[in-house]
C-alpha cells in the first residue's frame, strides 16, 4: 500500500524529517507515537502533500506509484485521507453538501460523472447509520458550533463516505472525552477492511485501547527509532519517552 524510503523533509528551510523508512500493507493499522516536536504531524502532512513542506530526499510510494510530484488534491483523489487536529469551520455549507462536493470532485478526477442523487442518499443513510450519526447533524454547517467530539465524528463520517485507501488520523484523540473517543474509535474500527490501511498518529496510548494497531512506531527527532507490537505503546505509557532518548543517544 504505502512505502516510504529515506524520507527527509523541511519547512521554511528547517529540517524536520531525517530519514523515515516505513511500509504499511493493506489491512494493517499502524500507530505512530513520539514526544512533541518529533515530526509526527509533519509526516502526516508530507504524505498528504501539503505544499508548505519540502521533501528534500526520499520517496513516497502509494500502490507502486511515486506520488511525490502529485498535489494534495491529486493525492486525495488517489485515495489518501488526512484528518486534522483542528478541523476548520465552513459556515453556510452543510455537512451533506460538503461531502457531496468532495465525492463528485473525486469522481470527476477519475473521468466519472456525478454520483446519482439516489445512490448518494442511500450511501449517506448507510454510513450515518453505521456511525450512529443523527440525520439532523448532517444538515448543520460544517463544524460550526461543533463540540470537539462532533468535529471528530464528522471527520470519520467523511472518511466513511470517501472510502480512502489510506486514512491518516492525526491526533484524532486530541481534546476528546472518553465517550467521544469511543465513538470515533468505533467508527474507525467499522471502516477497517482488508483493502485499506490506517495510520494513527497519537501522543497517548489511550486511543490504542480502542483502535488496536498491528505495528507501533516511535518517532524521535525526525526518525523512526523503534517499532514493535501494541505492547510497545503500553511500555511508552509506563516509562514515558525518556528511555527512548537514552537508547538513541547511548
Amino acid at each position: 500500500m504505502l512505502k516510504i524510503k529515506d524520507l527527509h523533509a523541511s519547512v521554511e528551510g528547517k529540517p524536520i524529517l531525517n530519514g523515515i523508512n516505513l511500509e504499511v500493507k493493506t489491512g494493517e493499522v499502524h500507530a505512530i507515537m513520539g514526544p512533541n516536536g518529533s515530526g509526527k504531524s509533519t509526516l502526516a502532512s508530507v504524505i498528504a502533500g501539503k505544499e508548505e513542506y519540502e521533501v528534500t530526499k526520499g520517496e513516497i510510494i502509494l500502490e507502486n506509484e511515486d506520488i511525490e510530484e502529485l498535489s494534495a488534491e491529486e493525492r486525495a483523489h488517489n485515495g489518501i485521507f488526512l484528518s486534522f487536529q483542528y478541523p476548520i469551520e465552513i459556515p453556510g455549507v452543510s455537512v451533506t453538501n460538503f461531502i457531496k462536493t468532495a465525492i463528485n470532485e473525486t469522481r470527476k478526477a477519475k473521468g466519472l460523472g456525478d454520483m446519482p442523487a439516489k445512490d448518494m442518499l442511500k450511501m449517506i443513510r448507510e454510513k450515518s447509520e453505521l456511525l450512529e450519526i443523527d440525520r439532523k447533524f448532517l444538515s448543520r454547517s460544517l463544524n460550526e458550533g461543533f463540540s470537539g467530539g462532533e468535529k471528530k465524528r464528522n471527520e470519520v463520517f467523511q472518511m466513511a463516505m470517501l472510502e480512502p485507501k489510506l486514512a491518516i488520523l492525526d491526533e484524532t484523540d486530541s481534546g476528546l472525552d472518553i465517550d467521544a473517543l469511543r465513538i470515533v474509535a468505533n467508527g474507525v474500527n467499522k471502516l477497517k477492511s482488508k483493502d485499506n490501511a490506517v495510520i494513527v498518529i497519537t501522543h497517548y496510548q489511550r486511543l490504542l485501547e480502542y483502535i488496536v494497531p498491528d505495528v507501533v512506531h516511535v518517532l524521535y527527532e525526525g526518525r523512526i527509532v523503534k517499532s514493535g507490537g501494541k505492547e510497545l505503546a503500553h511500555e511508552l505509557e509506563e516509562k514515558g519517552y525518556d528511555w527512548i532518548k537514552e537508547e538513541v543517544n547511548a
